[in-house]
């Protein structure tokens, strides 16, 4: 009997993901009839195990997004070294006899992406938001020689608060990424909290969000003159990643 390999997103309230389109279409063009990529909404981390124990097709990899990718370590044979050090997984392979590898693809989606956009001043970068996306991003940045500060709404030793930001903060960090899920669709009215009147055209504003296209943030970026890229070019660049680590 000819093997049907199934390959998923593990994630929460994922209904808009891009990845069931974007493999279905991969698999389509490489005449691969026999591979199926699934949305795996869970409400929570606990529920994956479960998700396993469905053999109706043999599942060969995994990719995982908001807001599972540090909570999925425990459940992991392997971790590479790389996602180690990050503390965050965005990519299983699940090798022949069963054995689930994490990976993290999204530190190479990240710096790929905004390479091309980096200017000389550029030197130091606001990462809005303290989840596993962000971890990747950091991680990214410190390969690039960027120093970073996180922004979040609660209180601790390594980050700054929303409420904190200042004219003088943005004029010294000229890059500011969004790594929380404020903005995505369907809440398209919302914007991370910070005071975009201090923006201008030194500043490059990255949003990890692509659906919308052009999140409210990138919008405000983007009527004062900044640099704006959002998050499709990442994900395909981790994508990419993750379909040659499973081949591998």
């Amino acid at each position: 009997m000819d093997n049907r390999f199934k390959f998923g997103l593990i994630g929460k309230d994922i209904s808009y993901s891009f990845s069931p389109t974007y493999f279905a279409e991969k698999f389509k063009k490489l005449g691969l009839e026999n591979h199926k990529y699934f949305n795996f909404d869970i409400p929570e981390i606990e529920e994956f195990p479960f998700i396993l124990y469905h053999r109706e097709h043999e599942f060969k990899g995994l990719n995982v997004t908001i807001p599972y990718k540090e909570s999925i370590l425990r459940y992991l044979n392997e971790i590479d070294q790389e996602a180690k050090e990050i503390g965050a997984v965005n990519t299983i392979k699940i090798t022949d006899d069963n054995k689930l590898i994490g990976y993290n693809t999204d530190v190479y989606g990240f710096q790929k992406s905004i390479e091309p956009v980096i200017k000389k001043h550029h030197k130091k970068a606001l990462i809005l938001g303290t989840g596993g996306a962000s971890k990747a991003v950091n991680f990214a940045f410190k390969k690039m020689g960027i120093e970073v500060k996180f922004v979040s709404r609660n209180v601790s030793d390594n980050a700054l608060l929303y409420s904190l930001l200042t004219k003088e903060i943005l004029e010294e960090y000229t890059i500011i990424v969004n790594c929380s899920p404020v903005g995505t669709h369907p809440k398209v009215d919302e914007a991370p909290n910070i005071p975009y009147q201090f923006i201008n055209e030194n500043h490059l504003l990255f949003d990890l969000i692509y659906n919308p296209s052009e999140t409210k943030f990138l919008k405000e970026g983007k009527s004062r003159g900044a640099t704006i890229k959002n998050g499709n070019d990442m994900l395909e660049l981790q994508a990419e990643k993750s379909w040659e680590i499973w081949n591998s």
